[in-house]
């Protein structure tokens, strides 16, 4: 349970204990955050009214520890990562292109979403992304089941439209996650 914890920490990079426990369905993961607090892994704060855990240097050396002896067939998910790679990209030309929407007199326009098909082909984008993902998210969940639900939380960010907040599981969101859990995996630096 304590890799599962320290992992949902490092991907979230800070969270309560609920949001903890959600990222892989745990029950409770107090005992084990007080744990990995003990040990000098993790640390709890609080600041403007909000407040959670977050990883210490120490932590994230002994998560990196424990996905290495997690892994058995890094060359699978080297392949997988291979394939992410170039999506990755048309994810963030995707979300910039939500963000921005040029106009003659400004290229750095914010996208006021009065524009339905500029929206609908920023859409279309993501649906594409959204398509091959299943690929992805099944190929890594076959080596690593902790992988599982990638596809279906980014399936559900779109439905809703949700492409870029930071404050819900949006596409943007739900991608970086996925990002830094292969970097993580790996043990790559971004």
């Amino acid at each position: 349970m304590m890799h599962l914890v320290l992992h949902a920490v490092r991907l979230l990079g800070f969270a309560d204990a609920d949001a903890i426990a959600r990222r892989f369905n745990q029950d409770d993961v107090e005992e084990s955050l007080k744990d990995a607090e003990a040990r000098g892994w993790a640390t709890y704060s609080s600041f403007a009214g909000t407040s959670g855990w977050s990883l210490t240097e120490a932590g994230r050396a002994e998560n990196e520890r424990l996905l290495k002896a997690e892994l058995t067939d890094v060359d699978a998910v080297r392949k997988v990562y291979a394939d992410f790679l170039p999506l990755n990209g048309l994810l963030q030309q995707a979300c910039t292109d939500w963000q921005l929407r040029p106009t003659p007199t400004d290229p750095l326009a914010a996208n006021d979403h009065t524009d339905a098909e500029w929206d609908a082909g920023v859409l279309h984008e993501l649906t594409v992304i959204d398509g091959a993902l299943t690929t992805i998210a099944e190929r890594l969940t076959e080596v690593l089941p902790r992988f599982e639900g990638y596809d279906r939380r980014f399936s559900a960010a779109l439905a809703r439209k949700d492409v870029d907040r930071s404050d819900t599981d949006s596409c943007h969101r739900v991608w970086f996650e996925l990002h830094e859990d292969l970097l993580a995996t790996l043990n790559l630096r971004r």
